[in-house]
């Protein structure tokens, strides 16, 4: 998996490719937690990203319970069908937020 961080005016985006797994979950955590202490809004586009593990869900969680902590923002772009699928199956659209 890699992850791409650029900095925009009011946001941080991470572009996010490969599988979300338990070797790649760490990365990804660590990544989101960074960016929400830089800004309170995080986009996460998950153009890239065609598996998400439970271990995944657990760090988008952690990532929007920080954010929310913060009073910040964080929400996904560009989810594929197959990640969208696993976000319905797992109550996880309910209270992500995804456009």
């Amino acid at each position: 998996m890699t992850i791409n961080e650029k900095i925009e005016s009011d946001k941080i985006v991470l572009e996010v490719e490969g599988k979300v797994d338990r070797l790649t979950t760490q990365q990804l955590q660590d990544a989101i937690l960074l960016a929400l202490q830089k800004m309170r809004q995080l986009e996460i586009d998950f153009g890239g990203v065609n598996y998400i593990s439970s271990a995944g869900l657990r760090a988008l969680l952690m990532g929007q319970k920080t954010a929310q902590s913060k009073q910040g923002r964080m929400y996904l772009t560009k989810v594929t069908e197959p990640v969208k699928e696993i976000f319905n199956i797992t109550g996880f659209s309910s209270f992500l937020e995804i456009q």
